[in-house]
């Protein structure tokens, strides 16, 4: 039987877009690989910035938060950021009630969000 569970990692220019292939994310261990692989992508070429598409994704557990946060943690060294896209309204509330809105750059869709900040604008 084939799963859609995982993470699937594309490059535009220097940013980095990390997919989800599921509607729920949720299994601690699918979470786990996902963050290893995250980490060893971020490792070999770090991004500018690491943007997270949920375009589809309609649950998640608090472990996908902690991912962001990691990701968050790898990109600091190298002056790298995280975006967050395509979030449906169930889990744009799971971001405002935990602040993580404060922390991440959250864009309507994944075009916005390749762009750089206009605080980073030459």
């Amino acid at each position: 039987m084939e799963t859609k569970a995982g993470l699937d990692i594309a490059r535009e220019g220097n940013v980095a877009i990390a997919c989800f292939r599921s509607a729920c994310i949720s299994d601690a261990e699918e979470i786990s690989r996902a963050s290893t692989q995250l980490r060893q992508y971020i490792q070999s070429d770090p991004p500018r910035r690491v943007v997270f598409d949920f375009q589809g994704v309609k649950f998640f557990s608090s472990q996908v938060l902690g991912l962001l946060l990691e990701a968050r943690a790898y990109l600091r060294p190298h002056n790298g950021d995280v975006a967050v896209t395509s979030l449906n309204p169930q889990l744009l509330r799971v971001f405002k009630i935990t602040n993580l809105d404060r922390i991440f750059r959250l864009y309507p869709d994944r075009a916005a969000a390749v762009q750089p900040p206009a605080d980073q604008v030459n």
